[in-house]
Protein backbone atom coordinates (compact mmCIF):
# COMPACT_ATOMS: atom_id res chain seq x y z
CA UNK A 1 0.00 0.00 0.00
CA UNK A 2 1.04 3.56 -0.81
CA UNK A 3 1.35 5.82 2.32
CA UNK A 4 2.12 9.69 3.13
CA UNK A 5 2.83 10.38 6.75
CA UNK A 6 2.18 13.58 8.05
CA UNK A 7 3.82 15.74 10.70
CA UNK A 8 0.87 17.81 12.91
CA UNK A 9 2.13 20.61 14.26
CA UNK A 10 3.23 23.27 11.38
CA UNK A 11 2.60 21.06 9.09
CA UNK A 12 -1.07 20.21 8.31
CA UNK A 13 -1.78 23.39 10.88
CA UNK A 14 -0.57 26.18 12.49
CA UNK A 15 -0.57 25.77 16.04
CA UNK A 16 1.67 28.25 16.77
CA UNK A 17 -0.89 30.57 18.28
CA UNK A 18 -2.28 28.55 20.96
CA UNK A 19 1.22 27.17 22.32
CA UNK A 20 2.31 30.71 22.69
CA UNK A 21 -0.43 31.30 24.51
CA UNK A 22 -0.07 28.44 26.78
CA UNK A 23 4.13 29.42 27.08
CA UNK A 24 3.14 33.15 28.01
CA UNK A 25 0.08 31.80 30.39
CA UNK A 26 3.13 30.06 32.41
CA UNK A 27 5.12 33.29 32.49
CA UNK A 28 2.01 34.89 34.03
CA UNK A 29 1.58 32.84 36.11
CA UNK A 30 4.94 33.20 37.81
CA UNK A 31 5.06 36.72 37.79
CA UNK A 32 6.49 37.39 35.01
CA UNK A 33 5.22 39.27 31.58
CA UNK A 34 4.55 37.19 28.34
CA UNK A 35 8.20 36.09 26.37
CA UNK A 36 6.91 35.03 23.68
CA UNK A 37 5.86 36.48 20.21
CA UNK A 38 3.28 35.13 18.40
CA UNK A 39 4.96 35.62 15.09
CA UNK A 40 8.21 36.18 15.54
CA UNK A 41 8.74 32.75 18.09
CA UNK A 42 6.20 30.45 15.99
CA UNK A 43 9.25 28.04 14.80
CA UNK A 44 10.19 27.89 18.39
CA UNK A 45 6.82 27.16 19.42
CA UNK A 46 6.50 24.09 17.00
CA UNK A 47 9.80 22.69 18.69
CA UNK A 48 7.36 22.08 21.38
CA UNK A 49 7.14 23.13 25.40
CA UNK A 50 10.52 22.66 26.93
CA UNK A 51 11.75 24.83 23.16
CA UNK A 52 9.37 27.52 24.23
CA UNK A 53 10.11 27.08 28.27
CA UNK A 54 13.56 27.30 27.77
CA UNK A 55 13.64 30.42 25.37
CA UNK A 56 11.42 32.56 27.72
CA UNK A 57 13.26 31.50 30.44
CA UNK A 58 16.95 32.76 28.80
CA UNK A 59 15.31 36.01 27.81
CA UNK A 60 14.38 36.51 32.09
CA UNK A 61 17.82 35.33 32.66
CA UNK A 62 17.84 32.72 34.59
CA UNK A 63 16.88 28.95 33.79
CA UNK A 64 14.78 27.08 36.80
CA UNK A 65 16.56 23.76 38.10
CA UNK A 66 14.55 20.46 36.86
CA UNK A 67 12.39 19.88 39.34
CA UNK A 68 10.81 23.17 38.77
CA UNK A 69 11.04 23.06 34.86
CA UNK A 70 9.21 20.24 35.45
CA UNK A 71 6.94 21.65 37.32
CA UNK A 72 6.37 24.63 34.37
CA UNK A 73 5.98 21.99 31.76
CA UNK A 74 2.93 19.76 32.91
CA UNK A 75 0.95 23.61 33.92
CA UNK A 76 1.87 24.68 30.18
CA UNK A 77 1.05 21.30 28.78
CA UNK A 78 -2.46 20.96 31.49
CA UNK A 79 -3.35 24.73 30.19
CA UNK A 80 -2.61 24.03 26.35
CA UNK A 81 -4.48 21.07 26.36
CA UNK A 82 -7.53 22.93 27.61
CA UNK A 83 -7.24 25.70 25.33
CA UNK A 84 -6.22 23.68 22.05
CA UNK A 85 -7.77 25.36 19.59
CA UNK A 86 -8.72 29.05 20.58
CA UNK A 87 -6.40 30.04 17.60
CA UNK A 88 -4.64 27.06 15.46
CA UNK A 89 -5.87 26.12 11.93
CA UNK A 90 -5.19 24.50 9.01
CA UNK A 91 -3.26 25.40 6.32
CA UNK A 92 -4.88 26.63 3.47
CA UNK A 93 -5.89 23.05 1.01
CA UNK A 94 -5.26 20.33 3.36
CA UNK A 95 -8.74 19.28 3.64
CA UNK A 96 -9.28 19.05 0.01
CA UNK A 97 -5.33 17.30 -0.37
CA UNK A 98 -6.44 14.78 1.75
CA UNK A 99 -9.70 14.04 0.07
CA UNK A 100 -8.01 13.44 -3.07
CA UNK A 101 -5.32 11.65 -1.78
CA UNK A 102 -7.40 8.65 -0.53
CA UNK A 103 -9.42 8.95 -3.71
CA UNK A 104 -6.02 8.23 -5.36
CA UNK A 105 -5.55 5.08 -3.06
CA UNK A 106 -3.07 6.32 -0.44
CA UNK A 107 -3.50 5.89 3.32
CA UNK A 108 -2.63 8.10 5.53
CA UNK A 109 -1.06 8.85 8.88
CA UNK A 110 0.12 11.15 11.37
CA UNK A 111 3.66 11.27 12.97
CA UNK A 112 4.04 13.71 15.51
CA UNK A 113 6.61 14.66 18.60
CA UNK A 114 2.88 16.34 20.26
CA UNK A 115 1.54 13.78 22.91
CA UNK A 116 -0.59 11.67 21.32
CA UNK A 117 -3.78 12.58 23.31
CA UNK A 118 -3.26 16.34 22.54
CA UNK A 119 -3.15 15.03 18.84
CA UNK A 120 -6.24 13.33 19.12
CA UNK A 121 -7.50 16.01 20.64
CA UNK A 122 -6.47 18.65 17.93
CA UNK A 123 -7.52 16.45 14.99
CA UNK A 124 -10.76 16.24 15.98
CA UNK A 125 -11.38 19.77 16.77
CA UNK A 126 -9.98 20.51 13.06
CA UNK A 127 -12.09 17.97 12.04
CA UNK A 128 -9.30 15.96 9.97
CA UNK A 129 -8.77 13.16 12.09
CA UNK A 130 -11.31 10.62 10.27
CA UNK A 131 -8.84 10.69 7.62
CA UNK A 132 -5.79 8.90 9.00
CA UNK A 133 -5.44 5.17 9.81
CA UNK A 134 -2.64 5.30 12.26
CA UNK A 135 -1.44 8.62 13.98
CA UNK A 136 1.50 7.98 16.65
CA UNK A 137 2.63 10.75 19.20
CA UNK A 138 5.49 11.41 20.82
CA UNK A 139 4.75 9.03 23.87
CA UNK A 140 3.14 6.39 21.47
CA UNK A 141 6.44 4.41 21.25
CA UNK A 142 9.97 4.13 23.40
CA UNK A 143 11.47 6.05 20.73
CA UNK A 144 10.14 9.83 18.74
CA UNK A 145 11.49 12.04 15.57
CA UNK A 146 14.01 11.86 14.43
CA UNK A 147 14.36 8.36 15.53
CA UNK A 148 13.72 5.90 12.77
CA UNK A 149 11.66 4.03 14.42
CA UNK A 150 8.91 6.61 15.28
CA UNK A 151 8.38 6.79 11.36
CA UNK A 152 8.47 3.21 10.81
CA UNK A 153 5.79 2.20 13.53
CA UNK A 154 3.26 4.67 12.03
CA UNK A 155 3.79 3.17 8.80
CA UNK A 156 3.74 -0.26 10.35
CA UNK A 157 0.07 0.35 12.01
CA UNK A 158 -0.64 2.00 8.94
CA UNK A 159 -0.40 -1.33 6.91
CA UNK A 160 2.29 0.61 4.68
CA UNK A 161 5.32 -0.26 3.08
CA UNK A 162 8.52 2.14 3.82
CA UNK A 163 9.59 1.91 0.40
CA UNK A 164 6.19 3.10 -0.71
CA UNK A 165 5.92 5.97 2.30
CA UNK A 166 6.37 9.39 2.12
CA UNK A 167 7.04 11.66 4.96
CA UNK A 168 5.57 14.97 4.83
CA UNK A 169 7.04 18.01 7.44
CA UNK A 170 8.25 21.26 8.14
CA UNK A 171 11.58 20.96 10.09
CA UNK A 172 15.33 19.13 10.51
CA UNK A 173 13.68 16.95 12.71
CA UNK A 174 11.33 15.59 10.03
CA UNK A 175 14.34 15.84 7.35
CA UNK A 176 16.34 13.46 10.00
CA UNK A 177 13.53 10.92 10.97
CA UNK A 178 12.88 10.39 7.20
CA UNK A 179 16.58 10.10 6.24
CA UNK A 180 17.00 7.28 9.18
CA UNK A 181 14.47 5.48 8.44
CA UNK A 182 15.29 5.94 4.49
CA UNK A 183 12.18 7.34 3.40
CA UNK A 184 11.43 10.27 1.46
CA UNK A 185 10.84 13.32 2.60
CA UNK A 186 9.13 16.14 1.34
CA UNK A 187 9.06 19.58 3.39
CA UNK A 188 6.32 22.37 3.17
CA UNK A 189 7.83 25.90 2.95
CA UNK A 190 4.96 28.03 3.99
CA UNK A 191 5.80 27.75 7.47
CA UNK A 192 8.43 29.76 9.52
CA UNK A 193 11.10 27.56 8.57
CA UNK A 194 10.41 27.92 4.84
CA UNK A 195 12.48 29.77 3.64
CA UNK A 196 15.28 27.82 4.81
CA UNK A 197 14.10 24.23 4.68
CA UNK A 198 15.57 23.97 1.07
CA UNK A 199 19.21 23.94 2.78
CA UNK A 200 17.73 20.53 4.42
CA UNK A 201 17.96 19.08 0.79
CA UNK A 202 14.89 17.31 1.30
CA UNK A 203 13.15 15.17 -1.62
CA UNK A 204 10.58 17.83 -2.38
CA UNK A 205 9.44 20.98 -1.70
CA UNK A 206 5.48 21.79 -1.21
CA UNK A 207 3.86 25.54 -1.62
CA UNK A 208 0.92 24.26 -1.54
CA UNK A 209 -1.05 21.35 -0.44
CA UNK A 210 -3.02 21.33 -4.23
CA UNK A 211 0.32 20.23 -5.66
CA UNK A 212 0.85 17.41 -2.98
CA UNK A 213 -1.18 14.44 -4.50
CA UNK A 214 0.40 14.87 -8.09
CA UNK A 215 4.01 15.15 -6.03
CA UNK A 216 3.05 12.08 -4.32
CA UNK A 217 2.00 10.28 -8.07
CA UNK A 218 5.68 10.92 -9.06
CA UNK A 219 7.53 9.99 -6.09
CA UNK A 220 5.69 6.81 -5.44
CA UNK A 221 5.19 3.89 -7.62
CA UNK A 222 3.19 1.14 -7.58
Amino acid sequence: MKSVVFDLDGTLADTSGDLIAAANALFEKIGELPQLDPVKDASTAFQGARAMLKQGFARLGHIPDDAQMQRHFEYLVKFYGENIDHHSFLYDGVETCLDELKRRGYILGICTNKPAGLAETLTRRLNIRHHFIALLGADSLPVRKPDAGHLLGTIKQLGGNPSKSVLIGDTITDRNAAKNAWVPCVLVTFGPDGPHVADLKPEGLLDHFDQLPDMMDAMIKE
